[in-house]
């Protein structure tokens, strides 16, 4: 910027700055995909509906949707860790990897610890909004959808059913797919899919040339398990500690010799011994959400 270029906006720049101090002292949470998400609005008392369409993989990619693990939880210092865990990406991540140690020693007290800071797992895929009550200006858009396991098993039962005189269908095809109504009801005070369902099979739309244009403004999906953005190990260990309230002493360069060297050769576990994240254990996910305060795997922690 050139010095008359300065004096002349001197006055918008102020306001640019005092816009970012806005943000910088809030203490709302803000997610960077928040414009590209879709959510479901629900009413007071949790109950809501739309109706969507899953599409399938973006141009270039495979796969019409990914699953990515992450962390959400209080730490006694009452600050909130909330992260993706590198174990989406096939690397060691500091919470599972104390979860797993913990798991390990047999006893109840550390299995319990391991459980409060468990990992996550939700799904992502690009959707066509067909008809959104809550908010119509959604209707005819495309978006991202983060959803849970038990949605993904609908999508599931879809592509694999259970009896022989169902007909198998890929649910992310424009033509010969078929609308999801999503439908959430609270029950026992907890979010509800099960009144969810699938339409009859069909086509999106009767207009290629629409799909086309549909297809063609999908979001990436490979962009949201790219390593670049995903924070490093070091990152993740830190803001662990600091949300934990550990105290964190130097590491020597031999500590770090071996820690190389034991994630080059780790040491063989038997086989009734945990050996990735605690998440996998046979423990009802909904049940931990509950006890920790979530509402459901669907829905944002209460932060």
């Amino acid at each position: 910027m050139s010095f008359q270029d300065l004096k002349r906006n001197s006055a918008s720049n102020f306001d640019k700055l005092n816009k970012e101090l806005s943000k910088l002292n809030s203490n709302q949470f803000s997610d960077p995909l928040d414009d590209k998400l879709w959510k479901l609005s629900v009413d007071k008392a949790g109950n809501g509906s739309a109706i969507i369409r899953f599409l399938p993989a973006p141009e270039g990619e495979d796969i019409p949707f990914v699953r990515i693990w992450d962390h959400g939880f209080k730490g006694p210092t009452g600050q909130w860790y909330i992260e993706k865990s590198l174990t989406t990406i096939g690397q060691d991540d500091p919470v599972g990897e104390r979860n797993s140690k913990l798991w390990n020693t047999g006893l109840d007290s550390d299995k319990e610890k391991a459980r409060e800071t468990k990992r996550r797992l939700k799904y992502y895929a690009n959707i066509y909004v067909v008809n959104d009550p809550a908010n119509p200006e959604n209707n005819g858009t495309v978006k991202l959808f983060a959803f849970g396991k038990k949605i993904f098993d609908k999508l599931n039962d879809l592509m694999n059913p259970q009896f022989e005189d169902e007909k198998a269908i890929d649910p992310f095809n424009l033509w010969e797919g078929a609308n999801f109504r999503l439908k959430q009801r609270k029950v026992d005070g907890w979010p509800n899919y099960d009144k969810s369902d699938f339409d009859s099979q069909g086509p999106l739309l009767d207009d290629d040339d629409k799909l086309e244009e549909i297809y063609k403004s999908e979001f990436s999906l490979k962009e949201l398990v790219d390593p670049k953005n995903f924070k490093t190990y070091d990152e993740l260990k830190k803001r662990f500690e600091k949300v934990m309230g550990f105290e964190s002493t130097p590491v020597t360069q031999e500590q770090k010799t071996q820690l190389a060297k034991e994630r080059a050769d780790p040491p063989k576990l038997k086989e009734t011994t945990a050996k990735t994240d605690v998440a996998e254990d046979d423990e009802d996910m909904d049940d931990f959400f509950k006890r920790i305060g979530a509402t459901d795997l669907d829905d944002d922690l209460p932060f």
